[in-house]
């Protein structure tokens, strides 16, 4: 399968440099005040607090222009989206918000939930764009509360919404919406997400409007086809920075749910001549669980790496991470865990599969840029989703939270801990904020101290998150890295695994990677996240040592005792 299409190919820029960059600022700051108005707009803490979201600009072809700095594994499939909704509903009216969270049609996973609109130029200057936003809703239906379930098929997970009209020339498709929200546990607070995402939308079509106002609709046309074009020579650039070669690199994910065990992603890595090609051939086919990444997922985890090591070499920025990555040919084999079909699950596959795909590529390119590339980091979201009826209120309520953990060390310095990395850009959700909203608890929240590898540079700690529930709840886990933790590089030490306690009635008890249960009011879940890889020679460790993991991990958070 070869996901490059010519017809993407940016036409030469007719502004000269600084008119370019003055552009390019223009048009990312355009995104990034989309993304502070849904912010301020949502109702569930997930987008508003966590910020999982994303916000971008497409040129009247339905190319990418910009981005803000948002949620990678969002941005880098949300042009599929947008060419599934051309294709289907055609040209856009003034007015008009397409709706789309289709995994098989460019979404990620169904929470997803993709919005895009048309903006035309004042007067007769015709069609600028279009302005697209992708926002993780915490509950799109499916058999488990926050619609992240072990499913068997794409049915389980959810609603699936192929492309149609929410809003018709401004005026709301009551039907379409009051189907949606009757599919949904929470329907005030996802009409609320998604009457957010539709300010996020005006708000960037005003500031491109005002753009042609005040340059001219020819001239922002112009610029938009300038940065493509000069992405792509930037591309090209850092490509031929790399020693022609190829590299070849594999994975396991550690099971789906559903006793597949070790299943694996493989990639070879051909650079040549300033162009790239990207072979998934030998990955597993794809499975019952909901691990399976479609063919978007897999473009997106792809375009980030390509987009951070040639930004690295260059030490440039890429503008709209890399364009139309015209120079990067993908190949993908049928009905695989890299290229799922209908009806597969595919869940996990956005956030579990797409950090494994981004190793796997990482691991390739460390063998042609040894001095440059870092240590695996933790390669897991730690998906947490639940959901019960809150008994203050008699309402049901819905949570999602993916957790931070360590980044690999790397060969300017030791990795980060306790943060997000990769193919995930959100924060955490406060603990203030998380126990107004929901009947749970935080009784821990700190770093995994010493669940780093050892290295010259060490991995950045995991962190343990201990949320006691306040009400009967149905939890669903999807995670990684719980068998073994990432490895290191060049020496290094792998980081250590990640653990999932659920403690209940005064038993511990270590739940698999990716469990449902029913939990009651007052059981713990201890969330403890792997550590990141060590890059270098563990004989060459500098800084103080390393302190062992706490004993506090093995006692129960309610009395301290083991």
């Amino acid at each position: 399968m070869q996901t490059s299409d010519p017809m993407n190919e940016a036409r030469e820029p007719k502004a000269d440099p600084v008119t370019l960059e003055v552009f390019r600022h223009l048009f990312t700051a355009l995104a990034e005040e989309m993304g502070a108005a849904l912010r301020r707009s949502a109702f569930s803490p997930n987008i508003k607090e966590r910020r999982d979201y994303s916000c971008a600009l497409f040129s009247p072809e339905g190319v990418v222009v910009a981005q803000g700095d948002h949620m990678p594994v969002h941005l880098g499939a949300m042009p599929m989206s947008v060419a599934a909704i051309l294709q289907k509903l055609g040209p856009l009216r003034q007015g008009d918000v397409a709706c789309l969270n289709d995994p098989f049609l460019g979404g990620t996973h169904l929470p997803d939930i993709t919005l895009v609109s048309p903006v035309y130029a004042p007067g007769e200057g015709g069609l600028l764009g279009y302005v697209a936003t992708r926002a993780h809703h915490s509950d799109v239906g499916g058999s488990t509360p926050g619609s992240m379930p072990l499913a068997r098929e794409i049915f389980q997970e959810g609603l699936r919404i192929p492309p149609v009209l929410l809003r018709r020339e401004g005026v709301v498709d009551d039907g379409i919406l009051d189907l949606v929200l009757a599919n949904v546990r929470t329907p005030e607070e996802r009409r609320g997400d998604l009457d957010a995402q539709v300010a996020a939308l005006h708000t960037g079509e005003r500031r491109l409007r005002e753009m042609a106002r005040n340059r001219g609709s020819e001239e922002v046309r112009s610029a938009m086809d300038g940065l493509l074009a000069y992405a792509d020579r930037l591309l090209r650039a850092g490509l031929a920075e790399i020693p022609d070669g190829r590299y070849e690199a594999s994975d396991t994910l550690e099971d789906d749910g559903f006793g597949s065990g070790r299943v694996s992603v493989r990639a070879t890595v051909l650079v040549q001549g300033g162009r790239a090609e990207v072979d998934f051939r030998g990955s597993s086919d794809q499975t019952p669980g909901g691990i399976n990444a479609v063919a978007a997922i897999t473009t997106s985890a792809t375009h980030y790496v390509f987009r951070v090591v040639v930004e690295d070499l260059l030490g440039l920025p890429l503008p709209a991470g890399g364009g139309a990555m015209s120079p990067v040919e993908i190949r993908l084999p049928e009905r695989s865990i890299v290229n799922a079909a209908p009806p597969a699950a595919v869940a996990a596959g956005n956030v579990e599969t797409s950090q494994r795909i981004t190793d796997v590529l990482l691991s390739a390119f460390a063998q042609a840029l040894p001095d440059r590339v870092p240590a695996l980091s933790q390669g897991t979201m730690n998906n947490v989703a639940l959901g019960g009826v809150d008994p203050t209120t008699g309402r049901s309520f819905t949570y999602y939270e993916t957790a931070g953990g360590g980044m690999g060390g790397g060969p300017r310095g030791h990795g980060l801990s306790g943060l997000h990395s990769h193919m995930t850009n959100s924060l955490n959700t406060p603990v203030e904020a998380l126990e107004h909203a929901y009947p749970l608890r935080v009784l821990r929240y700190g770093l995994r101290r010493g669940s780093g590898g050892q290295g010259k540079h060490r991995g950045g700690d995991g962190i343990q998150r201990d949320l006691q529930f306040l009400a009967p709840a149905r939890l669903t886990l999807l995670t990684e890295r719980r068998l073994e933790g990432p490895p290191g590089a060049r020496g290094g030490g792998a980081g250590a695994p990640g653990r999932n306690v659920l403690h209940s009635q005064g038993d511990a008890t270590d739940l698999p990677g990716k469990a449902t249960v029913q939990v009651a009011s007052g059981d713990v879940l201890s969330l403890r996240t792997p550590g990141g890889g060590g890059w270098g020679p563990v004989d060459e460790a500098t800084g103080p040592a390393k302190e062992a993991l706490s004993p506090s991990e093995n006692t129960d958070p309610n009395t301290g005792r083991p």
